[in-house]
Order: structure tokens, then C-alpha cells, then sequence
């Protein structure tokens, strides 16, 4: 997916070795033009731009999609990542530069990893109603950043974990494992819960976790979390737990992995590391160059989508998250 925002700010993805429960709130942005539908965001932002190597969490739906735009964003670039798209509800085609074209349904991962550079169109199919799920970044680390574009898809099977439904798609939890490569330990799982039960987890100590709910009411730590909100918890800890607090069936998406300690620059859709780089990027971007490739077969205008003007000062990380000491 891309950051359709039209005029991206620049954000040091420093990473954070805090501990504790933060709730991060999301923020609306708007996926396109003015009939478009809206993603809730609560990733990057100013308090924390990191949980591992996750750099970027879009929740949206669920929409009824049958008498607006849906979701069809042109062919965009990515450098220095991997996209992750995870559905609860419709259907997504997507094509990229590598030469795949795949269909994005519900339970079953789809991701793509940038490398040095791709793009990618998606499209809600005319068989979707309501669109509905979470699509998520991984930053690269600087030793696989520019590695070959790829695309794996993966159909996790749900397990029982007293009480819960747990689908893992990326990463290892409670003795499942997704065989899905990943460039730094990574965690990625869908958790339901059914109404008045608790589940607790176990966890690697040296991840820090990050759980947006995505249906229902949470509790983690004696801290509620809203629909729409995601639950930060610091490494040092071995388990999580989740209870239901609300009158329905909970359902969360459960991120986690090793602090990401390199200092990233993101700006729209590129990854990479200094002012330099990312005017590179878009200039190779708009000039059609070789790096990114070229998708066939999307219908839509523009065919591809352009990149929006740089600001007018160079691109300067921010100050990275204050660090927390264990209590």
C-alpha cells in the first residue's frame, strides 16, 4: 500500500529499548481522493516509529466498498522494505515490478520485500463488499536492503492457545512457526478471543510487542485498548496478556521483534538513510528509471502514481524516542 499522503514528513525510525504499556493512538489519513476510504494509522508517529523492525501500520475497514472507490492505488514505488498485507474481510489484486500478480485474501499473508527497489499496484476486486484489514511495513536492515525483489504468499493455519485462536504469519509463537524469510526476528500473529476469557502468551524476552485491536475491547497490563489503538509493551518481558473485556468476540493483530537499532529515514514510500538517498529515489521514480521496474496489467489512471514535491529544507531525522529504564 501506498503512503498517499501529499506532503510526507521525513521520520527518524531510531529504535527504543523501552518497557512499560503506551497505548498509540491512530491517526485518519485519507487512501487517495476525496471519495476515497480512510485508514486508521498508528505507525509511524512522533511517540514511537518503531516496534522491531515495523515502521508502518495501516488498519482500515470495515467499508462497504460497493458503492464508493474501495481501495485502487496506481503503480508506486518502495526501497528498503517489506510490505505485509493481511485481510479480515475482501479481496485485493495485486501486481508488482517482479512480474507477480496475486490475489490478497483473507487469512492468508502476502509479502512483498522491496529490496533495492519495486512497485506495486492493488485494487479491490469487483467481488469485494466490505474491505477490511491491516497493512503493515518492515524496514530492511542496512545489510539486506538491497537485496532482490520478492513476493512469498503463505496460508497460516489457526491453533488453540488456552482459549484463543492464534494464526502466526510471520516469525515463531508458542511452537508454530511460519516458514516466511525475514531479515531481522520478527513476530506477526492474528489473536482472537473469545468474550470474558484471558490468554497470556509467552514471549521473547528480547522483543518488544506491539497489539492493535482490530474488533472488540482489550485489557493489557490493567491498561484498556480500543478498537483502532495498538498496545505498546517493552522487551524484558516473557509473556503478554490479552484479556476480552468487551461483549463480543476480540480480535488483534500481535506484532513484535528485536529492537531495530539502526536510524532509518522514511519519506513517502522509500526506506533509506540519508537525505541523499531518498532525493534519489524519487528523482529515479518520476524519470522512469530501471531501479523500480515497471507493472503490467493495471487498468487504472494514472498509470503510474507520482511522487509528491520535496519539502523545501532537507530531510533531517528527528530526535529518536526518549528510552525508559526498566522498573
Amino acid at each position: 500500500m501506498s503512503n498517499l499522503e501529499t506532503t510526507p514528513a521525513e521520520i527518524d525510525c531510531a529504535g527504543s529499548l523501552s518497557v512499560g504499556i503506551e497505548i498509540l493512538e491512530p491517526r485518519e489519513v485519507p487512501l487517495g481522493g476525496p471519495r476515497a476510504m480512510r485508514v486508521r494509522r498508528t505507525l509511524p508517529q512522533r511517540q514511537r516509529s518503531l516496534i522491531g523492525a515495523w515502521c508502518f501500520a495501516d488498519h482500515y475497514g470495515p467499508e462497504d466498498v460497493r458503492g464508493g472507490a474501495g481501495m485502487n492505488v496506481p503503480p508506486h514505488p518502495h526501497t528498503g522494505l517489506q510490505t505485509v498485507s493481511w485481510l479480515f474481510d475482501g479481496e485485493i489484486e495485486h501486481r508488482d515490478s517482479s512480474g507477480v500478480h496475486a490475489m490478497v485474501r483473507p487469512g492468508e499473508l502476502n509479502l512483498m520485500t522491496a529490496g533495492a527497489g519495486i512497485c506495486h499496484s492493488e485494487v479491490s476486486t469487483s467481488a469485494t463488499a466490505v474491505l477490511h484489514g491491516v497493512q503493515l511495513w518492515v524496514a530492511l536492515p542496512d545489510g539486506a536492503r538491497d537485496t532482490d525483489r520478492r513476493f512469498d504468499h503463505y496460508a497460516p493455519q489457526p491453533f488453540s492457545l488456552d482459549g484463543a485462536a492464534v494464526t502466526v504469519f510471520l516469525g515463531e509463537l508458542a511452537g508454530h512457526r511460519s516458514p516466511v524469510t525475514t531479515f531481522t526476528p520478527l513476530l506477526g500473529a492474528q489473536v482472537e478471543l473469545p468474550t470474558g476469557c484471558s490468554v497470556e502468551t509467552p514471549i521473547d524476552p528480547g522483543f518488544e510487542h506491539g497489539v492493535l485491536v482490530d474488533r472488540g475491547a482489550m485489557e493489557i497490563a490493567g491498561r484498556p485498548v480500543a478498537v483502532g489503538e495498538m498496545a505498546y509493551q517493552g522487551t524484558g518481558h516473557s509473556t503478554l496478556t490479552l484479556t476480552n473485556t468487551g461483549d463480543e468476540p476480540l480480535r488483534a493483530v500481535l506484532l513484535g521483534g528485536e529492537p531495530f537499532t539502526e536510524e532509518l529515514l522514511m519519506w513517502w514510500n522509500f526506506v533509506g538513510r540519508t537525505h541523499d538517498e531518498i532525493v534519489a529515489y524519487r528523482d529515479e521514480w518520476q524519470s522512469g528509471a530501471a531501479r523500480f521496474g515497471e507493472v503490467l496489467g493495471y487498468r487504472g489512471e494514472p498509470q503510474r502514481l507520482p511522487a509528491p514535491p520535496l519539502p523545501s529544507t532537507r530531510l533531517k531525522p528527528r530526535q529518536p524516542p526518549l528510552r525508559k529504564e526498566s522498573p
